[in-house]
């Protein structure tokens, strides 16, 4: 069975497409940071300990792979310097583009972001023709994922190298070691009262982007994104179905939209001051926007499942208290 390597393996969605990988029988190099760990322990794993902005690191690591899955990501909002997005997210896949055009690597599987496209309401969501749109592209973290996928497209149109990428919206599920957008759970678990901001946006099992992701190393179309998406839910629809998962009943409380503004004005200043923090008028502005996508090019070309966002809710509870245990 072919070698992978997979960058970020510890990360959120890189954790779940690793059990994904070992499971179809593939050999698997996770790439992370020295500082980083793996819980997993398997014969087809080998941990390569290095930095995805380290060219060396990335051209010694892909050596000997077939297929490249680049997950390795900067998504943390609170960063306030976007030269660090750049650093990490573009400057990271141009090393990946360096190794793979060196070592001849025959397929690479590019993780972006669904917000790289326009969004959409229910009635007329976003999909891959769409240019991305405001606020996002505003957003230090979109605009840097933007930039790297048209650079990795770009990089491989004229050779025999397969490029793909997938596209997922907010992802939930388990194995969220860093907690990362598992935080919109969390928040609400235990709770009786919620508060809510005004806008929503598309809510994915993060095992069906994983499994979708493996599936694109086969199936789908080269050169080709693919929005992974399921189901688009107001924050408050979102928190009325953990309430019926939970059982207990959440009081829901929704922030007006022109504080949440106002607050995110504070927070800019706050930045100006060097504080980083994640409250910025563009974030507040993107929770109060119905973000919304579909995937049904996904669904046709890549076999995307679609697992309810009640089961992806239960399944990140129960993985969260099992790790408490």
């Amino acid at each position: 069975m072919s070698k992978v390597l997979l960058s970020g393996a510890n990360g959120f969605l890189a954790g779940n497409i690793l059990g994904e990988l070992l499971k179809r029988g593939y050999h698997v190099r996770g790439m992370i940071r020295k500082t980083a760990h793996i819980i997993t322990r398997h014969r087809n794993l080998e941990i390569f300990y290095g930095n995805i902005t380290d060219e060396a690191d990335v051209i010694e690591a892909a050596r000997g792979c077939e297929i490249i899955i680049h997950s390795a990501a900067l998504t943390n909002q609170s960063v306030s310097d976007k030269n660090i997005y750049e650093s990490i997210n573009v400057g990271g896949t141009g090393n990946i583009i360096k190794a793979a055009t060196l070592h001849r690597t025959p397929k690479i599987i590019y993780v972006s972001t669904a917000n790289v496209f326009g969004h959409g309401s229910k009635s007329a969501p976003g999909h891959e023709g769409l240019p991305m749109s405001d606020p996002f592209s505003r957003s230090g973290y979109a605009k840097s994922k933007s930039k790297a996928q048209t650079m990795i497209l770009e990089a491989f149109k004229k050779t025999n190298t397969m490029v793909k990428v997938v596209n997922p919206t907010f992802m939930i599920g388990p194995n969220d070691q860093k907690i990362s957008s598992n935080r919109i759970i969390l928040r609400a678990l235990g709770k009786k009262f919620v508060l809510i901001p005004p806008g929503g946006k598309n809510f994915i099992h993060v095992g069906d982007v994983a499994n979708a992701t493996c599936n694109a190393i086969d199936a789908g179309k080269t050169g080709e994104c693919y929005i992974l998406a399921h189901e688009n839910l107001t924050y408050r629809e979102f928190y009325l179905k953990m309430s019926r998962v939970t059982g207990k009943r959440l009081f829901l409380i929704t922030i007006p939209g022109p504080f949440l503004l106002l607050a995110g004005l504070v927070g800019d200043f706050l930045r100006l001051a060097g504080v980083n923090t994640s409250v910025t008028f563009i974030n507040m502005k993107i929770i109060c926007l119905c973000n919304y996508y579909t995937s049904r090019k996904a669904i046709k070309e890549i076999h995307l499942r679609q697992t309810p966002v009640e089961k992806g809710i239960a399944d990140a509870i129960s993985w969260f208290r099992n790790q408490k245990g």
